[in-house]
């Protein structure tokens, strides 16, 4: 898949699951409730030290998902995830080295930025697509809109403290390309095995995004 085709698949998604696994036995488990539920994509956070081997078995065992890593903070773990079978890298914050490797290897990256001199360190990059986060600490919508004037061609990702009590206004807005969320799929109901709640949830987020996307032509 061609990283502009990621980027669009990121997009027409409109929410992206953000997974904590600390059992790899759950990837894929996890990976099928999101897709009974509408979701063809998933990050999978680097957070624990099951994240390459989950990455590896979604990427192997479900075709339809397209999955990446997050919480990527280094080249290491960068170069790992891609190995594994990660499509796309996102990361809390911006890493030059990080960047540099997935621009050179045509691997969509999608580098958290909150201010306007990360901002500008992006754009100069040839990045048009950024995570924002935590959004509910940097000021989720009201920032991100004053962000989005001086910088119109990019759009956010926001991740962080965003529920499905927001996501409606969140999907809304013209500057956000894609919502990022644990709650679609939090760690509690991953360990305890609740993927038919999972399911559910992921089902409400995509009925949300396709009457938004819908109501304003995509």
């Amino acid at each position: 898949m061609k990283k502009m085709e990621v980027l669009e698949s990121l997009r027409n998604a409109g929410v992206v699951p953000v997974a904590v696994l600390e059992n790899e036995e759950d990837a894929v488990p996890l990976a099928k409730a999101l897709l009974s539920g509408g979701i063809d994509v998933m990050e999978i956070t680097f957070r624990t030290a099951a994240a390459k081997n989950c990455i590896s078995r979604v990427a192997e065992a479900c075709p339809d998902m397209l999955v990446g890593a997050g919480t990527v903070l280094n080249l290491k773990q960068c170069k790992d995830a891609v190995k594994a079978g990660a499509k796309f890298i996102v990361s809390p914050g911006w890493s030059d080295e990080v960047v540099s490797w997935c621009q050179e290897q045509k691997i969509p990256v999608v580098p958290g930025c909150v201010t306007p001199t990360e901002i500008t360190k992006a754009v100069s990059s040839g990045l048009k697509v950024i995570k924002f986060f935590p959004a509910n600490v940097y000021g989720g919508l009201s920032a991100m809109k004053s962000l989005a004037g001086p910088f119109s061609g990019v759009r956010f990702i926001p991740t962080g403290g965003i529920g499905e009590e927001c996501l409606c206004e969140y999907v809304s807005a013209p500057f956000v390309y894609a919502v990022g969320g644990s709650w679609l799929c939090s760690k509690a109901d991953i360990d305890e095995k609740n993927f038919e709640k999972i399911t559910a949830l992921c089902q409400k987020a995509h009925d949300v995004v396709l009457n938004i996307r819908g109501a304003c032509g995509g």
